[in-house]
C-alpha cells in the first residue's frame, strides 16, 4: 500500500505575534486555497480542511473550501481532516461530499470524528448528553447510504427515511470514510470492528503514545473478520518543514505556541507553551514533524516503523504562521521530503514480501 503525504488546516484566523496582525476571515479563505493549490502543484497526495463553528476559525463549511480546492487542482485528495458527524446530517453531508467527487473527479473523501471542539452540538440544537449516540447512528446512516440507494432506515434522532433517493452518487465506486480517532481504546475498536481506515491525532507527547490504540484497532478488525493489510492507518500531527533545522523551530514556534495559546479557549484556559518545551516536542521521540527535510524523512520513516502507517498529514501554518513561510514549507514537503520517503516505505515493503 502507497505511503501518503498530505497536509491539512482547520483555518484559524490568530493575531501574527511577530507583526501583531489579525488576518481577515477573507484572507484566510483566499490562502487555503492557494496552500491546496501548491500542495498539488508539488505532488503532495492530500488537502483536507476541518471543521470549527467559531469566529477564530474560517472552516465552519469546509466542503465549501474543499470543493473551490477541487477546481484549483488536479490530482490531490480533497478530506475534510474531521467531519463532526454527531452534529451534521448524513444526508447532506454525503450530498455534499458526492458533489466534491464530481467536481473533482472521484478525488473526495470524508474524515468523520466525534469532535474534541463541541460547540457545533448546542449551535445545531443537538444535546451533548447524545455526543457518543449521535456519532454512533450517525456514522451507521452515512455507511449506508455509501453503500446503497434508495435507502429505507430509522434511527432515534433523525426522521426515517422510506426508499429514499439520495443523490448525487459518488463519481466512482464509492467515497472514503475514515474515523478520527484521537487515541480513545472504545473508537479504535468499534473503527476495527467497522473495518473503516483510522486516523489518529497526536497534538503533543511521544511518538508512540498511540502504540496501544493502533494494537486494538487491527485486533478488533481482524476478530471482525476484516483484512488488516488492507486497512490504512494515517497519523495526523501538527508540523513544519524549514530549510534548516533551526529555521523550522525558529520560524514554528511563534505561531505554535500563539495558537495553542488563542485558539484553545473553549478547553478551558488557554495552553502555555514554552519554547523548552517545545524543543522537546520537536525531538525523535516526540510527535511533532517538525525540522529539517531530512528530520522529517527520518520522523516520518520512525513513524511508518512504529505504527506500519500508510498516510501521514500535517497541520503545517497553526497559529497564523505568514503565508509565504507557509508556502515555502509545502514545497519542500512535496520536493525533498516526500519522494524520499514513498522511496524508502516501498523499499521496505518490497523486502518483507
Amino acid at each position: 500500500m502507497a505511503f501518503e503525504i498530505g497536509i491539512m488546516t482547520f483555518g484559524e484566523i490568530t493575531k501574527d505575534p511577530v507583526t501583531g496582525v489579525l488576518p481577515s476571515p477573507r484572507q484566510r479563505v483566499r490562502e487555503t486555497i492557494e496552500q491546496a493549490r501548491v500542495a498539488d502543484e508539488v505532488g503532495l497526495d492530500v488537502f483536507g480542511v476541518g471543521e470549527h463553528h467559531r469566529s477564530d476559525f474560517v472552516g465552519s463549511a469546509p466542503t465549501i473550501l474543499l470543493a473551490a480546492a477541487a477546481e484549483h487542482t488536479e490530482n490531490i485528495r480533497l478530506t475534510s481532516s474531521v467531519t463532526v458527524l454527531g452534529s451534521e446530517d448524513p444526508v447532506r453531508v454525503w450530498e455534499q461530499f458526492a458533489t466534491i467527487d464530481l467536481l473533482s473527479a472521484g478525488r473526495a473523501e470524508i474524515i468523520a470524528g466525534r469532535g474534541s471542539y463541541t460547540e457545533s452540538f448546542p449551535l445545531f440544537g443537538y444535546d451533548l448528553k447524545d455526543y457518543a449516540d449521535l456519532f454512533r447512528e450517525n456514522l451507521d446512516l452515512l455507511l449506508k447510504i455509501r453503500d446503497r440507494n434508495p435507502l429505507t432506515w430509522q434511527g432515534r434522532f433523525r426522521a426515517p427515511l422510506a426508499d429514499a433517493d439520495i443523490a448525487p452518487r459518488a463519481d466512482g465506486d464509492t467515497i472514503p470514510v475514515w474515523v478520527g480517532v484521537g487515541g480513545s481504546p472504545a473508537s479504535a475498536v468499534s473503527t476495527g470492528r467497522l473495518g473503516l481506515p483510522m486516523a489518529l491525532a497526536l497534538l503533543l507527547g511521544p511518538i508512540a503514545s498511540h502504540l496501544q490504540t493502533v494494537e486494538l484497532y487491527r485486533e478488533a478488525a481482524e476478530q471482525a473478520g476484516h483484512d488488516v493489510g488492507a486497512l490504512p492507518v494515517s497519523i495526523n500531527a501538527h508540523g513544519f518543514v524549514g530549510r534548516t533545522s533551526q529555521h523550522a523551530r525558529d520560524v514554528m514556534y511563534p505561531y505554535f505556541a500563539r495558537g495553542m495559546m488563542d485558539n484553545n479557549h473553549q478547553r478551558g484556559e488557554g495552553f502555555l507553551l514554552p519554547r523548552s518545551a517545545f524543543d522537546a516536542q520537536s525531538s525523535p521521540q516526540a510527535g511533532l514533524l517538525v525540522g529539517s527535510p531530512q528530520e522529517m524523512i527520518d520522523k516520518l520513516l520512525a513513524y511508518h516503523e512504529l505504527y506500519g502507517l500508510n498516510r501521514a498529514l500535517i497541520q503545517m501554518g497553526f497559529g497564523g504562521m505568514p503565508q509565504q513561510e507557509h508556502l515555502a514549507a509545502i514545497e519542500r514537503l512535496g520536493t525533498e521530503v516526500a519522494p524520499v520517503v514513498r522511496r524508502e516505505v516501498a523499499a521496505r515493503e518490497k523486502s518483507a514480501a
